[in-house]
Formats: structure tokens, C-alpha cells, sequence
């Protein structure tokens, strides 16, 4: 089977794959044509999984669809953007139909919950990798970024933590447990849901904010890099699942709530005065800890002591001693 083939069978008849709005021209040519309203700016991020990185190889290709795509949808929730396009570039060792199949199946499930056409792409043969490249849009000033936490801002979480993380020993078939435990920590890792429409609500009410990938506490670094500042975690305070805790027990819960990343939840500075406004609307906000003056981030106990662990979160490229 030809590229273009392949494209034509299992991607561009997908009903993602039918335009949407802001999307003036698809797949078919050489570039698809986007379109954003004047007055909006173009939020654009793209994300590289690959096997036996950032999924075990093999895995079920259905889900491989979904999470493929929600982790690079979860960017533009961080900045407070509505998705509307995406682009996939599928590196594949050989071309399987039965795989092809479960994958766009997937891919386009996840698609449609997130409000995202496909417009475009590559194929190409080698170790299998995905790249997706989402495209959102957000009123012009009002993205949310990294850099505006300030000194007397409330660190809050948008839901629980480690779930992803706390999953792994199932994922890889290393350990079992009951269905009431097992399921929610799987759906978790295979099915994350960005959260956008939080994202959207927290437009003019943050000053900073991210999702979590990398560990709560290595994402805290970016924010407080960004923002000049420093962030105090309060251990005791993290949102832990029932399912979590039953499957690890606490030590090991709080452990990867801390730093085993892929909770893909927004982590975000709010000043206390906005906080009240947005638990009024719903939205399942967990104050973690707090802006302070100074650089670096700091765990603390229900005593105040730092407890900072030396390992904070997932490094692609850590230097060895």
C-alpha cells in the first residue's frame, strides 16, 4: 500500500478529517488553509511520542489513537486556547491493517471530544513514532502563559494527581489489581482529557499556568523559572484518588503525584480573590500551595519542613554525574 493510499483509507474518509470551523481547506493539497478571526491570535504546539519511550511498543492501537492526541490538545488547554485543527505525522515500521484501523478509530474518537478536524500530515517508514502539530485559538492578550504567577497567588491543580503515573506497573503487566482500581488509573494513562474548557474559564483569572507532563513538582520549575518567583507545594494537600491510594498505598501515591508526570491536569496561579469565582462555577480546583518571593520550588510537610525530593520529574535528556 501506497502513502497516499494509506492516507486516503484510514485517515482523510475519517470524520475528523471533514473540515470543521476555521478550516478553509484540509487534506488533498499541499497545505490545508487555516482561518482565524481578526482579533484572535494562532496557538500552535506540536508533541513526538514514541515507542517504547513515551508508550510501551506493542499496545493497543485504539488507545494509542486517543492518548496520542490528548497530550498535544492538553498544550492548548494550557494556554487557554479553543482547539479547532490538527496535523499527524506517522513514522510505521510496516503497514498493518488491522493496526491502521484501531488506531484511526482511536484518533478520530478523540478528535471529536476535543472539537479538532484533521487537516494534514506525513507518513513515512521507520521506528514507530507519532508527531502532532494542534492548532487552537485564543483572543488576542489573552493567552495564558507561563510567566505571571506573583508573590501572594494561590497554586492550585485542576484534579487529581498520579494517576498516569501510578498506572505504569499495569500498563507494562507488571502488577494486577480488581477492576474498581485497575480501570480508572488505565483511563487515566490511555484516555487523558485536556482540559479545555478550564482552560477557557481561566482567561483573565490566572496569571500563570501549564499542564503537568513532566511531575508536578518539575512543571512548578518552569512556572517559577518563567515567572521569577518561587512556589511552596504542601504535600498534604495534594488530590489523591481513592484508586491511587488503594492500588500504591500513600507513600507511593504522594510519590508519583509528585514527579511521575502524564497527569496532563492544568497546574496554574490564581490571586486568592479570583479563586472563590471559579469553585463557584464548578470546576474541580485543589489548592496545592502558594506563590512566594524567590526562585525555586519547595515541598513542604504539614509542619513546614522541606522535604524537597533531589528528583522532581521526567527528563528527556538528564546529565549524568
Amino acid at each position: 500500500m501506497g502513502e497516499f493510499e494509506l492516507i486516503r483509507n484510514y485517515f482523510a474518509a475519517a470524520p475528523c478529517a471533514q473540515g470543521g470551523e476555521g478550516v478553509a481547506l484540509g487534506i488533498g493539497d499541499d497545505c490545508a488553509l487555516l482561518a482565524v478571526p481578526p482579533g484572535e491570535q494562532l496557538a500552535v504546539s506540536t508533541d513526538t511520542l514514541v515507542a517504547g519511550v513515551h508508550f510501551p511498543d506493542p499496545c493497543d492501537p485504539f488507545l494509542l489513537g486517543q492518548r496520542s492526541l490528548a497530550v498535544a490538545v492538553s498544550d492548548l488547554a494550557a494556554m487557554g486556547a479553543k482547539p479547532f485543527a490538527f496535523t499527524l505525522a506517522l513514522t510505521l515500521p510496516t503497514v498493518t491493517a488491522d493496526w491502521l484501523q484501531a488506531y484511526a478509530r482511536g484518533l478520530n474518537q478523540m478528535a471529536q471530544a476535543c472539537g479538532v478536524a484533521l487537516v494534514g500530515g506525513d507518513t513515512t517508514r521507520g521506528p514507530l513514532s507519532l508527531t502532532m502539530t494542534v492548532f487552537g485559538r485564543v483572543p488576542s492578550g489573552q493567552a495564558l502563559t507561563r510567566s505571571g504567577a506573583q508573590p501572594g497567588d494561590l497554586l492550585c491543580v485542576g484534579g487529581e494527581l498520579g494517576n498516569a503515573a501510578g498506572a505504569l506497573p499495569l500498563v507494562l503487566g507488571q502488577r494486577s489489581a480488581e477492576p474498581a482500581i485497575v480501570e480508572p488509573l488505565l483511563a487515566h494513562y490511555w484516555s487523558p482529557r485536556p482540559q479545555i474548557d478550564l482552560g477557557l474559564a481561566l482567561r483573565g483569572k490566572a496569571r500563570a499556568a501549564m499542564d503537568i507532563s513532566d511531575g508536578l513538582l518539575a512543571d512548578c520549575g518552569h512556572i517559577a523559572v518563567a515567572s521569577g518567583v518561587a512556589l511552596q507545594v504542601e504535600r498534604d494537600r495534594l488530590p489523591l484518588s481513592n484508586a491511587l491510594l488503594a492500588f500504591l498505598g500513600r507513600a507511593d501515591a504522594e510519590q508519583v503525584a509528585l514527579s511521575g508526570g502524564d497527569d496532563y491536569v492544568l497546574l496554574f496561579a490564581v490571586p486568592p480573590s479570583r479563586l472563590s469565582a471559579l469553585q463557584a462555577e464548578g470546576w474541580p480546583i485543589h489548592v496545592i500551595g502558594s506563590v512566594l518571593a524567590g526562585q525555586g520550588v519547595t515541598l513542604v510537610d504539614s509542619d513546614g519542613h522541606d522535604i524537597t525530593p533531589r528528583v522532581r520529574g521526567y527528563q528527556h535528556f538528564r546529565e549524568t554525574p
